[in-house]
């Protein structure tokens, strides 16, 4: 018979039936490597998972939107202010306006929500309360609903908690925050200014989280004052000031998309169930209709870092299994060599041990997978019984959850790849003789590394040529994308390449331990020679470092910008009351006076309320009053008369002062002198009128900083002191006079807001004096310049001063002392906390996760060596070596794998960070955190040297047999 080379029938498949047994019982001999390797691949997968799992349960479904809002019932009608007829809301979000017709019809009278209910429903309502409740001896705001909440056809919208149903006037429901706010239990009174109630029970609004303070009164029941906003005309009996009512339909015919826009024509906007479960085709939702809903957007972006994070997560792991599949492969050389001796072929050998990875990977995949589901379960459920609506519910995502376990299961796989080719190709009779395989070169790899680190370096110097290159800001906007993507490519790049140069620096450094004690020179010298085990655990350590060292530069470097672009109110710990509140317009459409308030009142009742007033001022500005605002009326009659006024000012900017901008309206450049400051490089108006009328005590107050001489002589001669050199010329700076009944003509191709018409321009003298801060005012005018320029001043506001920034109980009885002073016209006090903000915190919250992250690493790294280096510990016992230095041998090791990918992981996080936060302006200024990035250079790898060295038995059990004895 002659002899015939062709494969067997189905030897491949009998070859890898093999493999996958002799890896199975390999599992089983070594227990605890493969647990190991299991949990590697399975903390990230369920970590992966369970975040997917809670971004996609943040996200309200149709359904739960119907249940939460609406309960049982079809509809609910509510008024919604709109310029015309023709506007049309968005089917699930009903309070966003999805056309861009925003052109005003002074014709167009929107209906009340009521009259625009379709008949054959019952009708029930829900009123917004404008509540107080005494908290010692103060009164706070609360949150009123006038409703009847336990309804059977409110049910899966209000639930009751605890408790019962109210049986008598006096009695009310609450919520669980109220209770907890006022230290209240059931059963107990609670005096609120519609009048004393009972607690009797607690109540949940699913769209509401617990920690409000709420309370639930039925429609009619209680009374308070005059009304703080117009009444409602809600057709139920209420004695209570509502601030607005909303009507919801119960019956069985469902409101169509028809009776939406039929709505919506009327200035009525409804959230109907059959419109939301049931969306319209995008044609049916008017001519410009919107697309689908902006928060609908936000997952995709969270995704997206989700997946980088996670596809560094899982380079990590992998990393980590391979030098676990590493110290497996060896210790399967002899009996892989065994079978390399009987026949079997490389493909044969390496599927041995990619069977493992076959094995373990898909146990890894499988456990982490449901530990994330289940873990995200249970945060969603504990945050649902807590009353928190941050998960509306637990949205589990199929095809997510499949990915995850697919990158998991890739990752375990090239883990076991390296290992496994490696022991393919090793020398069989070398094997049989020692049991170990040869060390590798590494030549290719270096090349590799090398070349990759000069592809890295060029696509960040690309990247930062293009960025610097574009001077217009437009130019840069469309580059952007390009600009992002050679930085991060090369960061990817650079960090890819450091890991293939790693064994090439670890030989190098094994050279040069000549000097260092003998445990220090062995680490290194057993790092060189089992390279295939160090590099992974090296590089897992870089990855780490890579990752933190990034993030601390991306955070710091955003928390100055934030500090920077800091909007100020005022300065620091002060606050503005004004002194004139509005008043509703009359029967003919004109606007009276506004309320005049007594500054005294108001110094009093702070100081009667706080003990932290250290001094008040009141500020003197020009303030429009009795203006009477229809646009008709406009040209018949003039701006300012002796009763009224329509007027308000501001600085004009010089010509050559304006910030340059390009044709898309963004700042040319941001260092500009002129486009810095106070009011710039958009003059936006603050809390009050921007342009002060006072003395240089005001100037003091209000910009923080001395008068100069300059300034006061300014002052004495009816000038002006200035906060922005951009708005002065040769000493002088020019105050504007707008009608503001007159908006000037809006840009056509952006639709932006210019300002309103001029009708006036007064030249004054003017100095500059930079305040403290870039504080919202244009500056100080003394009376004799106001008065020049046309102004009508009034006590417009009162400036507060505090010592510290008041806490939540001072702030309540402020509100509650103001309350009075106001007659609910006011709301509460905004005090400016200034823009110092620690982000120390942070930062060091990032060092902690990568100090966990490279300490684990290194931890699992030195395990490893250990393991594998059992046989060489006992010939070093064998020949009298102290037990002590097992110990020396395990700190060292670690100290060399954490120090080492340390160092190289910050280099390859802090370049790419500069040159992304310089290059893509995501901030002003590149900070580099120098305490933080030290403590991860020094005291993390010091840790892990001393963790190692404290939790690695000095002594190891030796049998004669194992010393040849």
């Amino acid at each position: 018979m002659a002899l015939t080379l062709d494969p067997a029938p189905g030897g491949r498949r009998q070859a890898f039936r093999v493999a996958m047994r002799m890896a199975r019982r390999d599992i089983r001999r070594h227990k605890g490597r493969s647990l190991l390797i299991i949990l590697l691949i399975m903390l990230p997968v369920a970590a992966m998972t369970g975040a997917v799992t809670l971004v996609q349960s943040t996200q309200e479904t149709a359904a739960e939107r119907v249940q939460y809002q609406l309960g049982t019932t079809q509809a609910r009608f509510r008024s919604m202010p709109m310029a015309n007829g023709v506007m049309v809301q968005d089917p699930v979000e009903e309070l966003r306006i999805t056309t861009n017709n925003w052109d005003a019809n002074p014709d167009f009278t929107p209906t009340d929500p009521q009259d625009a209910i379709p008949a054959g429903y019952d009708v029930l309502t829900e009123s917004t309360l404008d509540l107080t409740a005494e908290s010692g001896a103060a009164d706070v705001r609360v949150v009123g609903r006038a409703v009847d909440a336990l309804a059977p056809a409110f049910a899966g919208k209000y639930t009751l908690l605890d408790g019962r149903a109210p049986v008598a006037d006096a009695e009310m429901l609450v919520s669980p925050g109220l209770m907890e706010r006022f230290g209240l239990g059931l059963g107990e009174e609670l005096a609120t200014s519609a009048g004393t109630f009972v607690a009797v029970g607690t109540l949940r609004d699913a769209g509401y989280s617990d920690s409000n303070s709420i309370v639930y009164l039925k429609p009619g029941q209680g009374s308070v004052g005059a009304p703080a906003f117009p009444a409602s005309t809600s057709p139920v009996p209420t004695a209570l000031a509502t601030k607005a009512t909303m009507y919801y339909l119960a019956g069985s015919e469902p409101v169509t998309w028809s009776q939406v826009l039929a709505a919506n024509a009327v200035g009525v906007t409804v959230l109907s169930r059959a419109v939301v479960l049931n969306a319209p085709p995008q044609d049916e939702r008017g001519q410009e209709g919107g697309g689908t809903s902006s928060s609908a957007s936000l997952p995709l972006a969270t995704y997206a870092a989700g997946a980088l994070l996670g596809a560094l997560a899982l380079l990590e792991v992998g990393l980590l299994a391979g030098a676990a599949f590493a110290v497996g492969a060896k210790g399967q050389v002899r009996e892989l060599a065994l079978l390399a001796a009987t026949g079997a072929e490389s493909p044969t050998i390496r599927s041995v041990v990619m069977a493992a990875g076959l094995w373990l990977g898909g146990i890894g995949v499988a456990a982490g997978a449901a530990v994330g589901l289940v873990a995200a379960a249970g945060v969603v459920f504990v945050a649902r019984m807590n009353g928190s609506v941050r998960f509306p519910g637990f949205h589990p995502d199929a095809l997510l959850t499949v990915l995850v376990m697919v990158m998991g299961y890739a990752a375990c796989l090239l883990a076991a790849l390296a290992p496994a080719r490696q022991v393919a190709r090793q020398a069989v009779l070398g094997a049989l003789k020692s049991g170990r395989a040869p060390a590798s070169a590494g030549k290719a790899s270096t090349v590799v590394g090398a070349v990759l680190l000069g592809v890295a370096a060029a696509a960040l110097a690309a990247g930062t040529w293009l960025a610097a290159s574009s001077e217009d800001p437009d130019v840069f906007t469309s580059r952007t994308p390009v600009i992002a993507c050679f930085l991060l490519g090369g960061a990817v790049l650079g960090v890819t390449s450091l890991v293939l140069l790693t064994g090439k620096v670890v030989a190098l450094l094994a050279r040069r331990a000549g000097p260092l004690p003998l445990a220090a020179r062995m680490a290194a010298r057993d790092s060189s020679r089992n390279r295939s085990r160090t590099v992974p655990a090296v590089a897992a350590v870089l990855a780490a470092a890579t990752l933190a060292s990034a993030g601390m530069v991306l955070a710091a470097s955003q928390q100055a910008s934030e500090q920077e672009n800091h909007y100020w109110s005022a300065l620091k710990n002060q606050a503005v009351l004004p002194l004139s509140v509005w008043q509703p317009l009359l029967a003919d459409g004109t606007m009276p006076d506004p309320a005049r308030i007594d500054p005294a009142a108001v110094a009093s009742a702070l100081d009667g309320a706080v003990d932290t007033v250290e001094w008040t001022a009141v500020l003197r500005t020009s303030a429009t009053r009795n203006c009477d605002m229809r646009p008709e009326r406009a040209d018949a009659s003039p701006a300012q008369t002796p009763t009224s006024s329509c007027l308000q000012y501001s600085l004009a900017t010089p010509e050559g002062n304006e910030c340059p901008v390009t044709a898309g309206q963004r700042v040319l450049d941001p260092e500009d002198w002129r486009c810095q400051g106070p009011m710039r490089p958009y003059e936006t108006q603050g809390r009050i009128n921007p342009v002060v009328v006072g003395t240089a005590e005001d100037v003091e107050r209000l910009f923080g900083t001395a008068t100069t001489a300059e300034a006061r002589d300014v002052l004495a001669v009816g000038g002006m002191v200035v906060t922005n050199p951009v708005f002065v010329r040769d000493g002088h700076a020019s105050l504007v006079a707008e009608d503001v009944r007159k908006p000037a003509p809006g840009d056509s191709a952006t639709g932006a807001f210019l300002g309103y018409q001029e009708v006036g321009r007064t030249d004054v003298a003017a100095v500059v004096l930079e305040p403290e801060v870039d504080v919202q005012y244009y500056g100080v005018v003394s009376p004799e310049g106001a008065a020049a320029a046309g102004m009508r001043v009034d006590d417009s506001a009162l400036l507060v001063q505090l010592t510290a920034y008041p806490d939540a109980a001072q702030m309540d009885k402020v509100s509650a002392a103001l309350a009075g002073v106001y007659a609910d016209r006011y709301g509460s006090m905004y005090v400016e906390p200034g823009a110092e903000r620690d982000a120390s915190l942070i930062l060091w919250s990032i060092v902690g996760l990568g100090a966990l992250i490279t300490l684990s690493a290194a931890g699992i790294t030195t395990g490893l060596s250990m393991a594998d280096s059992r046989k060489d510990h006992v010939t070093l016992a064998g020949v009298g070596a102290a037990p002590r230095l097992r110990k020396a041998l395990a700190g060292s090791q670690a100290l060399m794998m954490a120090g080492l990918g340390t160092v190289l992981g910050s280099v390859a996080g802090i370049v790419p960070a500069v040159l992304l936060v310089t290059a893509t302006g995501l901030a002003r200024t590149a900070v580099v955190p120098w305490l933080q990035l030290v403590a991860l250079l020094i005291a993390v790898p010091l840790t892990g040297a001393a963790l190692a060295w404290l939790f690695t038995r000095a002594g190891l059990p030796v049998s004669r047999r194992e010393v040849g004895t």
